[in-house]
């Protein structure tokens, strides 16, 4: 892309659909070239991890490890088209959709200080639920809460080396075989409809922008363009969705310990330590 300002691959980087998994590309808002791809974003938007400690040991877990993975099973709905366990309306999904955590916390499935562990505290402020296809709406009313399928997963782990004390402390995972949870999904079919809606939009406004790219998978509109905002106000709502969806399964996996430990999960000490998005894409003021 000629209009492209900055593309750094990460240590992760491989080959994938327009752009490489584990690129970060940059472009100058300030010139009107500049454009967004929501190939580029990624398809399920605002896949991300979240890691959530607990005071409890490998000793703890061991007598219960089947127990635990089964009861995590139990209350995590996981697979293609899996639907959620959480009770959402049509109206709870509009609010979810431009609240995000926010919308959590007020439904009582998050913590007040998850969001300060959160990338964008949980919520992106551009969000309007107006450009969000019903057709995505109706793919993401069911599924909240719900894991998915292919790399996906709500995996519980263990500190096996500390190779910083001090940032070991400050995130409360500072003792060799403690026992944590980490949950890796995104915004399911929700967020997936939402590309795919923008890609149909950005194949027209290529042809009417003479915009040409090499590859399909990079359909692109300009940033200012109508086509280029809608994109970015719907991708915000599918990456509040995304927020939820974490913050949901974080609510159902304390569930899950609670009752095999049959300690609240305050007591489990069941904090998150950090929500980090890889498909996303945001404004930065440099």
């Amino acid at each position: 892309m000629a209009f492209l300002q900055r593309s750094i691959a990460l240590p992760d980087v491989h080959s994938g659909y327009g752009f490489a998994i584990g690129n970060v590309a940059a472009f100058d808002m300030k010139n009107p070239e500049a454009v967004v791809s929501p190939g580029g974003v990624g398809f399920d938007i605002n896949c991300g991890v979240r890691l959530i400690r607990t005071n409890l040991s490998v000793a703890d877990v061991e007598p219960l490890k089947e127990q635990l993975a089964q009861s995590l099973f139990d209350h995590i709905p996981v697979g293609v088209g899996s639907q959620g366990i959480i009770p959402t309306t049509a109206k709870d999904l509009e609010a979810a959709l431009e609240m995000g955590m926010d919308w959590s916390l007020r439904e009582g499935y998050s913590w007040a200080e998850d969001k300060e562990h959160c990338e964008e505290y949980g919520r992106m402020l551009n969000a309007d639920p107006s450009k969000v296809s019903a057709r995505a709406k109706k793919r993401g009313l069911p599924q909240m809460g719900t894991l998915g399928a292919g790399n996906h997963y709500a995996e519980i782990q263990v500190v096996e080396e500390i190779y910083d004390e001090a940032a070991a402390r400050k995130m409360g995972v500072d003792v060799t075989g403690q026992v944590c949870i980490m949950i890796h999904s995104g915004s399911r079919g929700l967020g997936h409809q939402v590309a795919t809606d923008a890609l149909v939009e950005m194949e027209a406004a290529m042809a009417r922008d003479g915009i040409a790219t090499n590859d399909r998978q990079l359909a692109c509109a300009r940033i200012s363009s109508k086509e280029g905002q809608n994109y970015l106000q719907a991708m915000a709502c599918a990456a509040n969705y995304a927020w939820v969806n974490r913050s949901s399964m974080t609510f159902l996996a304390r569930q899950a310990f609670a009752k095999q430990f049959h300690r609240t999960p305050d007591d489990l000490d069941m904090a998150v330590v950090y929500d980090v998005s890889h498909n996303i894409a945001k404004v930065s003021c440099s």
